[in-house]
């Protein structure tokens, strides 16, 4: 089966277009409704990450309409972590991608789902990586992007791996709705029971109830500080918060030992919440396990841990706009800002009676994203021996 296999650059077999570049699109010119825009923050695992969606309006959407995406796309990052994409499904179709972005739209000599998964084999990302350009800030062009080598068989049986790799990541998804109801329930206790103030305690600011620290990030020119092995010390950025659900236990970039003891950047505890204050305001994760964070995150560290349910709904709710004094919510908040926000205590008996269903709710959520971690790997291990034919899916009956 594997001679069946023949490789072309994907200049041959699919488009590419940059987003539009700043002069077309300025942030000034987005609108609170309308047609949803993608920026390098929302490229999530194979699915768009939601929150912080930025939109156009349909007079920009249609003097901008070769910017438009449809389904099958597939968008990366052009800066940055150059082999980071997501697959366009028919949620996304006729949404919107920005400058910071390139769009592959695949020809019909080969399945869409078959190149994503393509794009995510470990040796198709470090040949991305290795093309880009710029040591500090890695970015990619349609030129570059245009001659990674993509390795495919004929499109019945391309069909039959994307059917089998469909399989593991309609199960994560099933438990990304699972996890994302229970959530939205135990938001909604949080507000019913806290949001007129009667069980609140007192207020103070936030480092007087936690000890919040900032991460740190090693002089990007030196790139003998950064690695993508996992075995590496694990070091969270805003965009990967983005991708990991209520709990976070990867990264897509790993500072060495060495870095950290260098720099002295802080090595987080174990179920800690982070909060990113800078470029995007408010997104959180609980670390499963130790691990580091870039400059852009804080980190609430505590020991008393059932303090973290409500910790996470009531940053989740925070209006941070109350934080700053300029028209920029993005530039307005710093760190002494982040450690001297407001933080309502709980009196004893409400967190109790809150934790009662908020505690089993976040344990449920950390064994189903443990669940989608394991079901990750397994993926992962089969996407190179289905991609090379090493697995035989021939004889798969669709």
């Amino acid at each position: 089966m594997k001679s069946d296999f023949i490789t072309k650059p994907l200049s041959q077999l699919a488009s590419i277009q940059t987003g539009p570049f700043g002069s077309q699109l300025h942030k000034k010119d987005y609108v609170k409704h309308g047609t949803p825009i993608v920026t390098v923050e929302h490229l999530g695992q194979k699915c768009f990450t939601e929150q912080n969606l930025p939109c156009v309006s349909n007079e920009d959407k249609m003097r901008l309409n070769k910017y438009i995406l449809r389904k099958g796309d597939i968008v990366f990052s052009r800066v940055g972590a150059v082999d980071r994409c997501s697959f366009v499904c028919k949620k996304y179709d006729g949404w919107m991608f920005s400058g910071r972005c390139l769009r592959v739209r695949p020809s019909s000599e080969i399945e869409p789902e078959y190149l994503y998964y393509f794009f995510n084999l470990a040796a198709t990302k470090q040949f991305i990586r290795g093309i880009a350009t710029g040591a500090t800030m890695p970015s990619i062009n349609t030129k570059f992007m245009g001659e990674v080598p993509i390795t495919y068989p004929n499109i019945n049986i391309q069909r039959k791996i994307v059917a089998v790799l469909n399989l593991l990541d309609d199960k994560i998804q099933i438990n990304t709705e699972i996890n994302k109801n229970l959530f939205d329930q135990v938001m909604a206790l949080y507000k019913h029971t806290f949001s007129d103030g009667s069980a609140i305690n007192r207020t103070c600011r936030a480092d007087e109830y936690f000890d919040i620290s900032i991460g740190k990030t090693p002089p990007r020119k030196e790139q003998e500080w950064f690695s993508h092995d996992p075995k590496d010390e694990r070091w969270v950025s805003i965009s990967d918060m983005g991708n990991c659900g209520l709990y976070i236990s990867d990264s897509s970039e790993y500072l060495t030992p060495d870095a950290v003891s260098r720099f002295n950047i802080i090595v987080v505890p174990d179920n800690t919440v982070l909060l990113s204050f800078k470029l995007t305001v408010g997104r959180l994760a609980i670390t499963d396990g130790e691990m580091c964070t870039n400059e852009a995150i804080a980190h609430f560290k505590t020991d008393k841990p059932k303090i973290n349910p409500y910790l996470y709904c009531y940053l989740k709710a925070f209006n941070y706009r109350t934080l700053g004094s300029t028209s920029s919510i993005a530039t307005a908040v710093n760190s002494k800002i982040i450690k001297a926000m407001p933080f309502d205590v709980p009196t004893e008996e409400a967190l109790q009676r809150f934790n009662e269903i908020a505690l089993p709710a976040f344990a449920a959520m950390k064994e189903n994203q443990a669940e989608d971690l394991s079901l990750t790997n397994l993926r992962d291990s089969l996407l190179p021996k289905l991609m090379s034919g090493e697995i035989d899916v021939s004889d798969i009956d669709l």
